[in-house]
């Protein structure tokens, strides 16, 4: 090949050869290494699962009405339960072959579980109506492990029925759907994710070896991402559900993939300009570590302020979901410059990016976006500033106000059904009853004022022998246990609303030190926390985030300019959502804690791609002038900025899959809402501004004072 006049290969190395050799062996020696750390992490990382948590009752807080609740339970009762509801039904009424089947299934159950029951099953009772019954049984503990295979045999056992409509529900009902739903996690959801992954990436480089090098140590990042959060969830060091799992295989191969694509564009730059692999490979690697590091390390700082949470689940997130952002820093940072400085130009092939050739960048799309941008940039950022207020509106149809545990899930489940059929035909409450610890003197008083409250169905103090009211209360330490049935199902929002006026109602009772724990109250619980930790967390990413900026690009101008863009984004992706979740696809609601998760991941993820430009375009100002400058970091940074979105929102989207209400609103507001930033945002609304406010954007730095090019 001919370059300037004189003969050369690709990728030549010039120089002595000790010094070709130890160009070759460092990056050699960096694969090695970090492989030999990788390799032990990454085979805790397929044991994940075993450490998964998702019980409500986990996750509370200590100061929490429903966690003083369980702690007294104990006294009540030697072991923890968990209710599960066999139910039965047939249009017409039960006939006497049914109730005898009815009556095989409890003998065959009491005999099958055995020592797995805390104690003697309760019923069959029939409905009032006479077209169904049902048996409420006790597992013994909470543990997943045990509880899904016997809810597994119990729905094999009813469903065996002769036409009668059996299911089991209840909170161990709930308890097994969850776990089978997250049990997808490990094929489905990173099949998916690995898929879309590499379809983008394919389309992107347009290279049969590029995309697999990329897929491949991001799926190691992951490995060893999840070997330490096993460790840390084995020491009790951090939480972990199956919603945090899932997130973190999202998050890791989504981030990581970006600042691969960052940093491989900006290779394939320098090989253009630089001969030598190694000369280009370290060129870019300086050029790049900066904007990659204060992208990572804004979501690494963003996620630690969950820490905050009174969650604990919401604390586990925070640790586990930055150390995967840690492993995507550092496999993109070590293990990928090494492979590609090896590679050199093969890895581009079949299109390798020719020394002296001509960049494409500034002369294609983007360059064109970047002259519209400057020939009209006050009427640019006006017009999107108005379209993403437009947007916005749509945040009177966000219902986050929680939505009950049987509607959590997209399509049918046993538990969800069930619970349908014990709503038609019992208090809905049956079987998850509220519970209510008061001194033993002022029980008569607490009864009668729990009587009285609109959606309470029955209250019956525990005996802890048989049915509640079935003998004279058990008295612990002078305090008794009253089981209060609810008339609406007690995993809805309108039992938290009865849970919350029974409260009240207990609470008022002079002397009583009436507390109201539950299964009701334990997702009251949550719920409530989790507007807090939003009232709270918002303002602190808010902060950390704008800090982070200020040191990136020795500015305060931009930093508030970016910020500004970034959370008029958030609320229009909010706006656009609630109408999506309500009027198009019909969801009940969100939960309380879907605000703060959204706006963790676009706030500290959408502001990656505003670090990406802004960092860019700091670099060509410097160098060609404040509007020329800026202008210049679109065009060249616009492909592979639109390109990490991309790759960043079909990851998101992959959460989908998992039929959970919840993961499907997150993945579609992460997803259209990083899309935004990356295509209206990013490319129109920052660059514009910029250029409309001039100079002053870069205030106090030495940038505001430059003048190279026209004044502005």
């Amino acid at each position: 090949m001919t370059v300037l006049g004189k003969e050369t290969s690709a990728d030549t190395d010039p120089g002595p050869a000790p010094v070709r050799r130890l160009r070759w062996l460092l990056p050699a020696l960096a694969i090695l290494g970090f492989l030999a750390l990788a390799g032990p992490l990454s085979f805790f990382g397929s044991k994940i699962s075993e450490v998964q948590e998702n019980n409500n009752a986990a996750y509370l807080p200590t100061s929490a009405e429903a966690t003083k609740v369980q702690d007294l339970l104990p006294r009540f009762t030697d072991r923890e339960t968990t209710p599960a509801i066999l139910v039965y039904a047939r249009d017409g009424g039960l006939n006497d072959a049914d109730r005898a089947e009815i009556e095989s299934d409890l003998r065959e159950a009491v005999t099958y579980l055995g020592d797995r029951l805390a104690g003697p099953p309760v019923g069959p009772v029939p409905s009032e109506d006479g077209e169904a019954a049902q048996i409420i049984i006790q597992f013994v503990g909470s543990e997943p492990d045990t509880i899904e295979p016997d809810v597994d045999w119990l729905r094999v056992l009813v469903q065996d029925t002769g036409g009668l409509d059996a299911h089991v529900a209840g909170p161990a009902g709930v308890l097994t759907d969850l776990i089978k739903v997250f049990g997808g996690i490990d094929g489905v959801l990173l099949i998916v994710t690995g898929i879309v992954i590499l379809i983008i990436l394919v389309i992107v480089y347009r290279s049969p070896l590029l995309p697999f090098i990329v897929l491949i140590i991001a799926g190691t990042a992951l490995s060893v991402a999840n070997g330490a959060v096993y460790l840390l969830a084995r020491a009790d060091l951090v939480t972990v559900s199956g919603q945090t799992q899932g997130i973190l295989d999202v998050l890791v191969l989504g981030a990581g993939t970006d600042y691969a694509l960052l940093l491989v564009a900006r290779f394939r730059e320098e090989l253009r300009r630089h001969e030598s692999r190694f000369d280009a490979m370290r060129v870019a690697w300086r050029a790049s570590v900066e904007p990659i590091l204060a992208s990572g390390g804004t979501v690494i700082l963003g996620l630690l302020c969950l820490l905050v949470s009174d969650l604990a689940s919401n604390r586990g997130l925070g640790p586990v979901a930055a150390l995967g952002i840690g492993c995507a820093l550092v496999s993109m940072l070590v293990l990928l410059p090494a492979v590609l400085a090896l590679l050199g130009r093969a890895a581009f092939w079949p299109f390798r990016p020719a020394y002296g050739s001509p960049p494409a960048e500034e002369a294609g799309i983007w360059g064109k976006v970047a002259r519209f941008v400057g020939r009209r940039s006050r009427l640019v950022w006006l017009g999107t500033a108005l379209v993403l207020g437009v947007f916005a509106l749509g945040l009177v149809r966000l219902d986050a106000g929680g939505i009950p545990q049987t509607d959590a899930f997209i399509g049918a489940t046993d538990s969800r059904t069930g619970q349908e059929v014990i709503a038609d035909h019992f208090p809905a409450g049956t079987g998850s009853p509220a519970v209510v610890i008061t001194r033993a003197d002022r029980a008569a008083d607490v009864t009668t004022a729990a009587q009285g409250v609109d959606g309470v169905a029955a209250v019956a103090p525990y005996s802890g022998e048989g049915p509640p009211g079935a003998a004279d209360p058990k008295v612990v330490d002078g305090l008794v246990r009253l089981d209060v049935t609810l008339d609406v199902p007690a995993d809805s929002t309108e039992a938290q609303d009865v849970i919350r006026d029974l409260r009240q109602a207990v609470h008022a009772v002079p002397g009583a030190d009436a507390r109201v724990g539950g299964f009701t109250a334990i997702d009251l619980d949550v719920q409530t926390t989790s507007v807090r930790d939003r009232n709270v967390i918002i303002p602190l990413v808010l902060l950390v985030v704008f800090l982070v900026l200020v040191v990136l690009l020795r500015a305060v101008v931009a930093p508030l300019l970016l910020m500004a863009t970034v959370v008029l984004s958030f609320v229009a992706t909010l706006g656009v959502s609630g109408v999506v979740f309500r009027d198009v696809v019909g969801f009940p609601g969100a939960d309380s804690s879907f605000p703060l998760f959204a706006f963790v991941f676009l706030v500290a993820l959408g502001i990656d791609y505003n670090i990406f430009l802004m960092t860019r375009v700091r670099e060509e100002v410097a160098a060609r002038g404040h509007r020329e400058g800026t202008l210049a970091g679109l065009a060249v940074t616009g492909g592979v900025i639109t390109s990490a979105g991309v790759v960043l929102a079909a990851t998101f989207a992959a959460l989908a899959v998992l039929p959970l209400v919840f993961l499907a609103e997150l993945a579609f507001a992460v997803a259209f809402g990083v899309l935004l930033d990356t295509l209206i945002v990013r490319s129109l609304l920052v660059p514009a501004l910029t250029v409309d406010v001039g100079r002053f954007v870069w205030w106090p730095g030495r940038l505001s004072r430059q003048r190279t090019d026209s004044p502005d």
